[in-house]
């Protein structure tokens, strides 16, 4: 049995998140509490598998969408996501709320396996308000029907996974679950590193035992006992490579609110992208940290692109402000 219970408010965490190379500068919980199936979920931003409860209490956010507003605008600027999907949405308005409310603080909203009806429809033509991503689940359903509801409202959707060595990184895997995705409408799908901490390496096992046991020592053997990490960059790169060969994007959109200038949310994505395929983590470092400047600033940058004062205003040296005003000609263009 699931107790749905108050909370207190809005439950937010800001900080810098990395949605397998965008960025997502607050987290938020339209209800907190893992109760429900499926039993393991894998977490995209922690990368690691959850364990949830069949039963037990769920705290709900507020319905009132002005109230998550409020919240939002307590955090530093850049998309949110949106999590803690429950079945008791239709009633209680949570999930919902909090979409709407990062809308009103001027923020776009990734939203993480969100429940049926829990969103608004797209919008204008632009870059899009609120982008859906689709978890994949040990247990194995298909994601196609939340794909199809987002792909009817005109929302872009698609798939988050991460690649297992012995396991999910294997074509026997990788194909059916792209062309499952693509079939659904899917426009993009996301593979992520797993962590490499001994708790995701123990959630993987425990999560391939729950739902083939036959396949759990041999996953065991893989995780314990070779260097699956040395083969991790690798095993992305495969994996986007089986994605593109789907039609599929390989990073999602970038959502905005629709009064963040465009150029800015489009240069700010072309540099989320150069980072995620930087050389090195201090050029990666350095883009990220123009992105969280160019989320920051609240001007249209086109303007001052056009003035010839970017170098002067952009406080990341020259090498960088050069790459940046690239970008940004790119997207006025």
């Amino acid at each position: 049995m699931i107790v749905y219970e108050e909370g207190t408010g809005p439950v937010l965490r800001a900080a810098e998140f990395d949605l397998g190379g965008r960025r997502v500068a607050v987290r938020a919980w339209a209800y907190s509490g893992e109760i429900g199936d499926p039993f393991h979920r894998f977490d995209p931003i922690d990368r690691t598998f959850i364990v949830r409860r069949p039963s037990g209490t769920l705290h709900c956010g507020p319905g009132s969408p002005a109230a998550w507003a409020e919240a939002f605008a307590r955090t530093p600027p850049g998309p949110a996501m949106v999590q803690g999907a429950s079945a008791g949405e239709t009633v209680r308005g949570s999930y919902r709320a909090a979409v709407e409310g990062a809308i009103a603080a001027r923020r776009g909203a990734y939203l993480l396996d969100p429940p049926p009806g829990s969103y608004p429809e797209a919008t204008a033509a632009g870059p899009p308000e609120i982008v859906v991503l689709r978890a994949w689940s040990p247990a194995g359903e298909s994601l196609r029907g939340g794909l199809a509801e987002a792909s009817a409202r005109g929302v872009p959707a698609g798939v988050v996974w991460p690649v297992i060595a012995g396991w999910t990184e294997d074509p026997g895997f990788l194909l059916p679950f792209l062309e499952d995705a693509a079939r659904g409408g899917a426009r993009f799908a996301l593979p992520v590193a797993p962590s490499q901490e001994a708790e995701f390496r123990r959630g993987a096992v425990e999560a391939r035992t729950a739902t083939a046991p036959h396949l759990a020592e041999a996953l065991f053997d893989t995780l314990y006992h070779t260097p699956w990490e040395e083969r991790v960059a690798e095993s992305l790169e495969a994996a986007r490579a089986a994605a593109a060969r789907a039609g599929l994007a390989t990073l999602p959109p970038r959502p905005a609110s629709g009064v963040e200038p465009r150029v800015n949310v489009r240069a700010a994505e072309r540099l989320e992208e150069m980072a995620r395929d930087a050389e090195n983590d201090h050029r990666a470092s350095l883009l990220h940290a123009a992105v969280r400047w160019i989320d920051g600033c609240g001007r249209d940058l086109s303007a001052i692109l056009r003035e010839g004062n970017f170098a002067k205003a952009f406080p990341f040296g020259r090498e960088l402000a050069r790459e940046t005003e690239d970008a940004l000609r790119e997207a006025a263009g």
